[in-house]
């Protein structure tokens, strides 16, 4: 048996998550972007030891590089998949940063960001596309 889940939301955008070509996941609620790395991103990245996390009410352009993620393996860059004001960030992450290998794309959340530009959204990839690059 196949059970299939089907979200309906009111406003023009699935809660659908949009993937950037620099390994992080974004989900849209009204105009609050929640961010984080993606598994892949993890993986690669292999076990966290520490991540910068962004200044909150810093404005940021699509693009920028807003903090960084090192691992044992290596030291990565985290930028914004999105322009706007990062109003939020997960400071459990400081605490414990292997939650962004336990739990990349739920509780290892990095930031949340009121998007200034939603046709932005359009640059990022969805699952399948996202799946097709890596």
């Amino acid at each position: 048996y196949h059970l299939f889940l089907i979200s309906i939301r009111e406003d023009n955008y699935m809660s659908e998550r949009k993937y950037s070509k620099d390994h992080e996941w974004l989900e849209l609620n009204e105009d609050i972007a929640t961010v984080g790395i993606t598994n892949h991103a993890q993986e690669s990245l292999g076990d966290i030891v520490f991540i910068e996390l962004p200044e909150i009410g810093r404005l940021v352009k699509f693009g920028d590089q807003i903090g960084v993620v090192e691992s044992v393996k290596a030291a990565s860059d985290l930028f914004s998949p999105v322009s706007g004001e990062i109003i939020e960030v997960n400071n459990e992450l400081q605490n414990s940063p292997q939650l962004l290998n336990t739990d990349p794309e739920n509780t290892g959340w990095y930031m949340k960001i009121k998007i200034d530009n939603t046709d932005e959204l359009t640059n990022l990839m969805n699952f399948n596309q996202y799946k097709e690059t890596i």
